[in-house]
């Protein structure tokens, strides 16, 4: 799961670096692991800056000084499969044809087929493991094919046809060509998010964006907007400002329309809209849906005689976390102070490392805790680690009893397209049920949420279905042979990479050591 935007400025003089860093800052919580922006100048030329970290760290105001042209994209990265290595973050490049650079949120499922197409059929070298350079090769190739030395709108439409009949999977992207434009695209199932949007200069001029989420548009008063659709693709030239427009072009048919539930219920900001569908609104449902299901669980008791009180997990649960204690008529607290400087936990390389980050992240307030039963109210449980080391600290805390809910059903599957949450059997809800997974975290209770009932809090007109597949184990694009083995096989290579990273063994590792900067384009420097 990436955070991804495009702008182009209607002004030609213009400079937008600034905007795509500002854009970033909107979209960090998509993406903590990596961060890059690519512009374009008036000749055609390409400057880059991107690396590891927060984008604060990233874009420096020297490098951002050397970022020039009037359109740009950005890419926060999300690791897909725990790599973190400096060669494979975003924007992409590839030189021939044209010059494209390429932001991509989401997962390729067919990557072993595309791996193999581009090496012994078009016979272009992929460096990397991530499916995000099988895609702009896969695009370049496309391009290829009409061995042109400039190309048009329609030739990009039919590159991108060519390229989306090809690939599976989940992919929202924003692409650059060479002194051309930017070009906006989205799978035909709409599993991640794309919006189109467009604010109105002083003197008339119109200048766009493409972003993952609204809050991004509205912030930087684009405020005419709209969703990409499923299986559609805009083109917006460079030079809009001297009449051409953005054009829109559905560009292979819309297959079911099925939104990834877990941007509603983790991922996007709360203030986003997705899809017409408000995030806020939908953690407001699932909190009320919650409070059902708990009740419903203590058959008949009296829930005020169970529970003293309802405490957030910060900070993604606390919507449906105050809804729960109204609809329960329960006190609502916060009990947990969150640490801001320490990132997502679940995405951290080992268990060790995971149990000590919870520490870092959240500390208990006793008076909250001490002699009360707590509800405790989560987004979701993972791996469980987390939830193990929030349910041990309100004990310490003096915590009578603890009981824990989960705004999501139980995840009992990995998640293919775009979240990296763990191998199948590391997932504390693969083969076990509510009392086993109770036991396992330490907590006297776990509620979770019904499926059907977190299906009809984020239903609105014209989308009845999400991909559940981390739920179900049914993903709505299929599973190609040997993929889930694949990412199995990368995350365990990956294993052994910071293994080898810490013991400087150079002899021992038997997988390709990750390069810590991409084989791209470079701008002098301390540039990466």
């Amino acid at each position: 799961m990436c955070g991804i935007l495009g702008i182009v400025r209607a002004d030609e003089q213009a400079n937008v670096a600034n905007e795509l860093f500002e854009g970033a800052m909107f979209l960090q919580h998509r993406g903590q692991d990596a961060a890059g922006i690519v512009t374009c100048g008036s000749r055609g030329r390409f400057y880059q800056c991107k690396g590891n970290g927060m984008a604060r760290d990233v874009f420096t105001q020297q490098r951002m000084n050397n970022l020039v042209g009037n359109m740009g994209i950005t890419h926060l990265r999300y690791p897909t499969a725990g790599s973190s290595a400096g060669s494979e973050a975003q924007p992409f490049y590839v030189n021939s044809p044209y010059g494209i650079c390429i932001s991509h949120n989401g997962n390729l499922v067919n990557s072993i087929e595309l791996r193999n197409y581009l090496d012994e059929k078009v016979h272009r070298h992929i460096n990397t493991d991530s499916d995000s350079e099988l895609l702009i090769n896969i695009f370049a190739a496309e391009l290829e094919k009409f061995n042109k030395s400039r190309v048009n709108n329609q030739d990009l439409f039919l590159a991108l046809k060519g390229t989306m009949e090809f690939i599976r999977g989940a992919y929202a992207c924003v692409a650059m060509l060479a002194g051309y434009g930017i070009i906006g695209f989205r799978d035909p199932n709409g599993i991640r998010p794309l919006l189109f949007g467009e604010r109105l200069n002083s003197n008339g001029t119109i200048d766009y964006m493409l972003a993952s989420e609204s809050v991004v548009l509205k912030a930087q008063g684009f405020d005419k907007f709209r969703d990409i659709k499923p299986g559609e693709a805009v083109i917006i030239p460079k030079g809009n400002n001297r009449g051409n427009k953005p054009e829109f072009r559905q560009v292979v048919e819309p297959k079911q329309f099925a939104p990834d539930i877990f941007e509603y219920v983790y991922f996007a900001r709360p203030d986003s809209v997705l899809d017409g569908v408000s995030v806020y609104r939908t953690r407001i449902d699932m909190g009320n849906k919650l409070a059902e299901n708990i009740t419903r669980s203590f058959s008949g008791q009296d829930i005020l005689n169970e529970i003293d009180v309802v405490i957030p997990v910060p900070d993604t649960s606390r919507t449906s976390a105050l809804q729960c204690a109204v609809s329960l008529k329960l006190p609502y607290r916060e009990g947990f102070v969150k640490n801001r400087y320490v990132g997502r936990t679940f995405i951290m390389p080992d268990q060790q490392e995971r149990r000590s980050s919870v520490r870092r992240k959240l500390n208990a307030m006793e008076s909250e805790f001490k002699g009360r039963s707590v509800l405790l109210v989560d987004d979701s449980i993972v791996r469980g680690t987390t939830s193990k080391e929030i349910v041990a600290m309100a004990r310490e805390a003096g915590a009578k009893r603890v009981f824990f809910a989960s705004c999501a059903p139980p995840i009992r599957f990995n998640h293919i397209y775009g979240i990296d949450l763990a191998d199948t059997k590391a997932l504390i809800g693969f083969n076990r049920n509510e009392q086993e997974i109770a036991e396992a975290i330490g907590a006297d209770r776990v509620f979770y949420q019904d499926l059907q009932d977190l299906i009809d809090c984020c239903k609105q007109k014209g989308i009845d279905n999400f991909e559940v597949g981390v739920f179900t184990g049914s993903y709505i694009t299929g599973v190609e042979d040997n993929y889930l083995q694949e990412l199995e096989k990368i995350r365990a290579q990956n294993q052994r990479l910071r293994q080898h990273d810490a013991n400087g063994n150079v002899e021992v590792c038997d997988v390709d050591v990750k390069a810590d900067v991409d084989i791209s384009i470079y701008n002098g420097g301390d540039y990466q």
